[in-house]
């Protein structure tokens, strides 16, 4: 017995023709993320921007929005931002959901465009919108949880407590918020699933007595820890870097001059 034929079996499954047949994987090929990235150029860009353009409008040299105006800011720029997010949020929940279908049901979009151009020639304009009701009642109840509620903390604290404008604040208010927004989204969060990944479209109050039915009053805060755990970081994340950001820009602009 030869060297060579001790070795040849380990080496034969890794012979160079082999290797090139092999698919090759493409690690900025994800379709999942495209959609992700969708969703975000398109909600949270409009629901941030609107928030911060109607502070800026409202707030004077001598006074600054109520809570209660806040939350009415937020809650218009949430509207808004369900609205525009809406085909994005559709198309990222059947992505999602793809993977636990029946290999002959599945939809299989390539990426967030081949799915945006799909759904509207095989379903209609109006499948981009599907669920955009509780999409965008969502929307606005998770704008004035998080951006609202968090304004709201931050300006206790600072008027309450020894604490400064600064990091330790922006982390304080940030997870307050998150676990606001979390609580409230939980039943909201379970119905757009729902709605979005449906075949058929159903009635809201025929769908909510379905899940009533089925499940009990718990429905509404199924999935609430691993919520907040994404949720959670996400809220403390965005407004950390959103604080540093407005820090920067007014350096720039010399406006705390």
């Amino acid at each position: 017995m030869t060297a060579s034929s001790v070795y040849t079996p380990a080496y034969a499954p890794l012979s160079s023709s082999k290797l090139l047949s092999l698919p090759k994987a493409n690690p900025y090929r994800s379709p999942k993320l495209s959609a992700s990235l969708l969703r975000q150029l398109t909600y949270s860009t409009t629901r941030f921007g609107v928030y911060e353009e109607l502070k800026e409008v409202f707030t004077t040299s001598i006074s600054v929005p109520s809570f209660p105006s806040l939350i009415a800011m937020a809650s218009t720029s949430g509207f808004l931002g369900g609205v525009a997010g809406n085909p994005a949020d559709v198309l990222n929940v059947r992505m999602q959901h793809d993977a636990a279908l029946p290999a002959s049901e599945r939809r299989n979009y390539k990426h967030a465009i081949d799915g945006i151009i799909r759904m509207t020639r095989e379903e209609g304009w109006r499948s981009l919108f599907r669920g955009v009701w509780p999409n965008s009642m969502r929307a606005v109840l998770m704008t004035a949880s998080q951006l609202a509620s968090y304004d709201g903390f931050k300006r206790v604290l600072l008027q309450n407590t020894a604490l400064e404008d600064n990091l330790t604040t922006h982390f304080t208010a940030s997870f307050m918020a998150g676990f606001v927004a979390t609580t409230i989204c939980s039943p909201v969060d379970v119905i757009k699933t729902r709605v979005m990944s449906a075949k058929a479209s159903e009635g809201m109050v025929s769908l909510l007595a379905r899940i009533y039915q089925a499940e009990g009053v718990s429905w509404m805060f199924r999935g609430w820890v691993p919520s907040f755990i994404r949720l959670g970081p996400h809220t403390i994340a965005t407004f950390l870097f959103l604080e540093q950001h407005k820090k920067i820009y007014r350096h720039l602009k010399r406006l705390d001059e």
